[in-house]
């Protein structure tokens, strides 16, 4: 599985299609998923084995919101984004549209 990461509206999701050509093999916007997830090892463990490609949003940045609900959200999300990257075999930054390899190599 390759796991990509980046800031809302870089590019990850047009970059995972330049990846993996089959959208049914793309996961976007992990993160949402997290929010409301009892288990985010079984959430990981599913997504990893599900989908060719995952991309989260990275959304730890910025101000801490002051909803409880919001914050335990974003824990969650940067929680499964450890996990998948634990998980993946590579992991990929988007930034402004430029990828760079945190993680492992690029198919060919």
């Amino acid at each position: 599985m390759i796991l990509i990461t980046g800031p809302l509206y870089s590019g990850k999701t047009d970059y995972a299609r330049t990846l993996c050509p089959n959208p049914a093999q793309i996961c976007t916007d992990a993160q949402t998923l997290a929010a409301d997830c009892p288990d985010l090892e079984a959430l990981a463990d599913h997504l990893a084995g599900q989908y060719a490609v995952v991309t989260v949003t990275e959304v730890g940045g910025g101000v801490v919101p002051t909803d409880p609900a919001q914050r335990a959200a974003r824990e969650a999300a940067g929680r499964l984004g450890c996990l998948l990257a634990a998980r993946a075999n590579t992991v990929v930054r988007v930034f402004c549209g430029l990828p760079l390899v945190l993680k492992g190599d690029l198919p060919q």
